[in-house]
């Protein structure tokens, strides 16, 4: 993956704040425990929810039983949005991801990101993996991959600013 350039938008930010390179974004991305995944319902209304996502090969990969809401909404419609950062306005660094959600369903592949679930929040993140599925317990999810198209950064307090990534 070609590292993007951060635009900082100088409308929106402090006099002298400056773009933070992408390998701090993609840190902040990695280190973050909870994100939040908006996508759309058939009728377009929109739906949001928290979630744990793993950051790996830059994408940002999230698992969804195939009946919950967002499961049901990305089989419509593949576009995603999922957010973190802090919820605090004089502090923190917010990051919105951009991109499309694609399934993954090789064994090995999900191996690899079930081992990164686990090393990331803990054994209750324990996945087995068979037939193109995580399995914990007696249920099973999907796991969708999100390469991002468009990265937008917020960073709060002094220097305020706004930085957009681009990815095509």
């Amino acid at each position: 993956m070609r590292e993007p350039r951060g635009e900082l938008d100088a409308r929106y930010s402090s006099e002298g704040a400056t773009a933070p390179d992408w390998a701090e974004v993609s840190a902040l991305l990695g280190a973050a425990e909870l994100f939040w995944i908006s996508t759309v319902r058939p009728d377009g209304r929109p739906h949001v929810t928290p979630l744990p996502a793993v950051w790996a090969d830059g994408a940002l990969h999230f698992a969804t039983g195939p009946a919950e809401r967002k499961a049901l909404n990305l089989a419509q419609n593949p576009q995603v949005v999922l957010t973190t950062g802090t919820n605090t306005w004089a502090a923190g660094y917010d990051v919105v991801v951009e991109g499309e959600a694609v399934r993954v369903s090789d064994d090995g592949r999900l191996r690899e990101l079930a081992a990164a679930w686990e090393a990331k929040y803990g054994s209750f993140w324990h996945y087995e993996v068979r037939d193109g599925f995580f399995h914990h317990g007696a249920g099973h999810a999907l796991v969708q991959a999100v390469a991002p198209r468009t990265v937008f950064g917020f960073g709060k307090g002094e220097p305020f600013s706004q930085t957009r990534w681009r990815f095509d």
